[in-house]
């Protein structure tokens, strides 16, 4: 896929079986990895399309696996999974795949490795104001990479430097002994706003960054928040303001769990890329 086609295909099609993409996710999405989004044309009519993003030489993401309605059961979805799987061949794969879907995902290796759970609710604003909250562009990116290579597979450089540079959306840090202890990004969604990440190495901090973060959006709107069931800090936040379950994935991998401390992710970047 083109990077138009990423938007008029794939983040289309993830709006209409209601996944809520970000407005502006398709041109960092495409930055991470410009060859590992394809699509399955039936003569000229697109009916497919799959992510499979590489990061580095180890670790891979599966996403935007979608088929047409009307094509679904005919057997054009395993060609293009297997083109994304082939592409990806050798690495460690994961991918937050529907809770339905897992046996299927198993006969391709996958092994479940926890559940991520999506929470809905309002924006609210605070009088709040925390000692070492600040805004991101403050930090030093080599900075941010360090931190956030400690909480993703493998380092996502060009990822990250548009993740943080896109339009309508907002971006702090934590800071304690000058050094970065959490971070977090929001931004505007086909409906209300997304967190992700929030990386943060403890609830106090993630906490600090999550009533920080909805101060800068306007109250009342709709937010959306992703945490892995695992780590019961992130889900207690969400529920401490009212939000509530409207979705789960399976995070599943073909090889070993990345080392990564879950108890610190208390928001997932994007169920698209991981």
């Amino acid at each position: 896929m083109t990077e138009e086609e990423i938007v008029n295909v794939a983040v289309k099609w993830a709006e209409e079986e209601g996944w809520n993409p970000g407005l502006h996710d398709a041109h960092c999405f495409y930055n991470a990895d410009k060859n590992g989004y394809f699509i399955g044309m039936l003569g000229d009519e697109p009916i497919a399309c799959i992510s499979a993003v590489a990061y580095g030489n180890n670790f891979g993401f599966l996403g935007f696996y979608i088929v047409k309605k009307e094509y679904r059961g005919k057997g054009y979805g395993i060609q293009i999974w297997n083109t994304a799987m082939n592409y990806l061949r050798g690495y460690n794969v994961g991918l937050d795949g529907v809770i339905e879907q897992q046996p299927n995902y198993r006969k391709s290796g996958f092994k479940l490795a926890y559940k991520n759970i999506r929470y809905e609710g309002k924006s609210f604003r605070t009088n709040d104001l925390f000692t070492g909250i600040t805004d991101l562009k403050n930090i030093p990116f080599n900075e941010l990479i360090r931190y956030d290579s400690q909480l993703f597979p493998a380092e996502r450089f060009a990822f990250l430097k548009c993740w943080l540079e896109m339009p309508e959306s907002y971006s702090l840090a934590a800071v304690s002994d000058e050094k970065i202890c959490g971070y977090t990004v929001i931004r505007k969604c086909v409906n209300g706003y997304k967190t992700g990440p929030l990386f943060a190495d403890s609830k106090e901090t993630a906490l600090k960054l999550f009533i920080s973060i909805n101060n800068k959006i306007p109250e009342g709107t709709p937010i959306y928040l992703d945490t892995p069931a695992i780590n019961t800090n992130a889900t207690d936040i969400a529920e401490k303001f009212g939000m509530v379950q409207v979705f789960e994935t399976a995070r599943m991998y073909t090889k070993t769990f990345p080392g990564i401390d879950t108890s610190k992710i208390f928001g997932v970047t994007t169920f698209e890329l991981g």
